[in-house]
């Protein structure tokens, strides 16, 4: 009986984390299996994104994926926690491109340019995705799990019952936490906007 696609990643994952003989290999066909998800992840990820973005959705998967399999000490335990942990990082890719980009703006890269609407909705957009990663920390703060749940459902897009195995929950507490977390996080970004 072969593996599934499903069982074949985790068991690819594995051989990474023990450090297999045919690591590269291993490395190879995962790569080959996860890079759709993964595209489709950032690509999704990129439309939310102000439209003169720098950042592609393949760069952003490459970044990812690197950061991912250099790992030294990972402790793969199937392919939704990957996908999970792959969320992550994208996040903080993100992240940090609106931080550089956000500096940029406040003269960290002196350079003249004309004021006009296109600068400005680039800014406020870096800006919104600076305020989400706030709100995101404030609620991780506050209940760590929720804020996982965020991560997983939004970044990850990952399915509520794919949040739950991740998270070792039931999808009820997923659903709940996303509901209750999508209500504090409105709050908090409309607070933020009107401050």
């Amino acid at each position: 009986m072969t593996d599934s696609p499903r069982d074949q990643i985790t068991r690819w994952l594995h051989d990474l984390e023990a450090g297999d003989a045919d690591r590269g290999d291993a490395a190879d066909r995962l790569y080959a299996a996860v890079y759709p998800v993964l595209r489709d992840i950032a690509a999704g990820l990129m439309r939310r994104e102000r439209p003169d973005h720098t950042l592609q959705p393949t760069a952003l998967v490459h970044e990812a994926y690197l950061r991912l399999v250099d790992q030294t000490r990972a402790d793969w335990q199937d392919r939704a926690h990957f996908y999970g942990i792959a969320a992550r990082a994208m996040r903080q890719i993100l992240v940090d491109h609106a931080r550089k980009h956000a500096a940029a703006k406040r003269g960290g890269h002196w350079r003249r340019v004309t004021l006009d609407e296109q600068v400005a909705n680039a800014e406020q957009l870096s800006l919104e995705i600076l305020a989400v990663n706030d709100a995101l920390e404030a609620l991780a703060r506050q209940d760590e799990r929720m804020a996982k749940v965020v991560e997983l459902r939004v970044f990850g897009g990952l399915l509520a019952r794919e949040a739950a195995h991740v998270l070792g929950v039931s999808k009820r507490t997923v659903d709940e936490d996303w509901r209750v977390a999508r209500m504090m996080l409105g709050r908090a970004l409309a607070t933020d906007a009107g401050a």
